[in-house]
């Protein structure tokens, strides 16, 4: 019978096999989650918070950022461009409109002094209100810390790496939780905290906020790979090579520069970061004029809170990106400088399958698709992560014993089930940094067993 023991009284083949599973399963979900429960904690308090970057931007920055909205039309770009160079003397390197009838115009100057600001004006007066460090798509300087701490990217690329592994892990140990927590026996999986106090509560927390928030778990780690170096690059590159990307073609005949759009542009969709810049097709000549290039790009069709760069050289374009909160009208324009002939014209329509789902995906993940909804349901999220963290840092802290770390028992009749060696070998190959880290921890897994079998036949 399944399960039964045998005659010697030593469980049955099959049910020792799934008790070693368990345990191994048990044993890794619990290092790996101890080794990467700072960085889970780092990523969701970041995350929930720049979820919120426009309405924290605009309350901390309001003098800069709101205006009193009146029935006058706004100013030309080419006065509200000139008082801002006026206040800040520079070089123009982007200007962007008014996204809305009570929000300031930006202009971006590059400074004497070799720093870049965003210089905010009234659109209706001209008057020029202050200027902060240019912080990019984070649109402060505020919210600029918060999103370099949620990618690490102040380590350099090394952050970058730990945040793939983490993010892949993130996954690992979703999957594997649920199969601890799934009901086997008489060990049945809660969904409600029973336990009143002790780690039975912690253990109650941990498992009953996972099971709730698992996909969303998921969702978000799967999301987050897409800015991610080797995950990232890998994505791109197969998407791009089978079609299902960023299609070749929309500029075809035309020269490009070798510089990428991702480099030039702050607001640009993640699938077209990678795509070469056009050049304009003369070397020389008198570029347009900037109210010339702004109602030509509206008259395109382009949504509100775009941004408009100015020319890099005498071979550059005008370039109109926005990236707005309906991900269905996000687009880059690229105009000829000298013509304002349109050298490309894409958006969320134009790209493959997987760039497509690419796009709504890191929308979602930066909840803009839906709005508030969007907000609050990732925000719990977020807190769900912090609360499982939490919660597993207080059961290990109340588990382990005096002077040891207290991970679970190793396994005495050690042999990884194939289960478990089809399961790393599945996720080295998808996420790479996590099989990385996977042949690591199995190294040491390896090392501690045979110091343990050495010194168990010393004694």
């Amino acid at each position: 019978m399944t399960g039964a023991t045998n005659l010697s009284g030593n469980p049955s083949g099959r049910q020792a096999g799934s008790s070693a599973l368990y345990r191994a399963v048990w044993r890794w979900h619990f290092i790996a989650g101890l080794l990467i429960l700072p960085f889970i904690f780092t990523i969701a308090i970041t995350g929930g918070i720049y979820l919120f970057k426009d309405e924290i931007n605009n309350t901390v920055y309001r003098d800069l950022r709101i205006v009193a909205q009146t029935d006058t039309a706004p100013l030309a770009a080419s006065q509200i461009i000139a008082n801002a160079l006026t206040a800040y003397p520079g070089e123009l390197k982007a200007y962007q409109p008014a996204p809305m009838p009570n929000r300031t115009a930006e202009v971006k100057i590059l400074g004497e002094d070799g720093l870049k600001n965003s210089i905010f004006v009234n659109p209706y007066t001209g008057d020029v209100l202050g200027s902060l460090w240019d912080a990019g798509a984070s649109g402060t300087p505020a919210m600029y810390v918060v999103r370099k701490l949620h990618s690490l990217e102040y380590v350099g690329w090394v952050g970058n790496r730990i945040i793939e592994a983490v993010a892949g892990w993130m996954v690992l140990l979703t999957v594997t939780g649920i199969y601890l927590w799934w009901p086997r026996g008489k060990k049945v999986g809660t969904a409600t905290i029973k336990a009143t106090k002790g780690r039975p509560w912690w253990r109650d927390m941990h498992a009953v906020t996972g099971i709730y928030s698992a996909a969303f778990i998921v969702f978000l780690a799967m999301t987050g790979l897409p800015w991610s170096s080797v995950w990232g690059g890998y994505f791109y590159d197969s998407a791009y090579a089978l079609g299902l990307g960023m299609p070749d073609g929309y500029w075809t005949n035309k020269p490009q520069s070798t510089v990428m759009t991702g480099e030039a542009l702050d607001r640009t969709p993640w699938i077209m970061e990678q795509q070469p810049m056009p050049v304009s097709g003369a070397a020389s000549g008198v570029p347009a004029g900037l109210d010339q290039v702004v109602a030509t790009v509206e008259g395109l069709g382009i949504a509100p809170g775009y941004a408009l760069n100015m020319p890099s050289g005498e071979t550059g374009v005008f370039s109109a990106s926005v990236y707005p909160d309906d991900i269905t009208q996000e687009r880059v324009i690229h105009l000829d400088q000298y013509t304002i002939e349109v050298l490309y014209d894409a958006g969320l329509n134009d790209l493959g399958a997987l760039g497509w789902a690419a796009e709504w995906g890191i929308s979602i993940h930066m909840g803009q698709a839906w709005g508030l909804v969007n907000q609050i349901v990732l925000l719990l999220v977020c807190v769900a992560m912090m609360v499982m963290s939490v919660a597993a840092g207080a059961m290990w802290w109340k588990r382990r014993p005096a002077g040891a770390i207290g991970t679970p028992q190793f396994p005495t009749d050690w042999r990884i089930p194939r289960t478990v060696l089809f399961l790393a070998i599945v996720a080295g190959v998808f996420f790479p940094l996590v099989g990385l880290t996977l042949i690591v921890l199995a190294v040491i897994e390896g090392l501690i067993y045979l110091i343990g079998a050495r010194k168990l036949q010393a004694s």
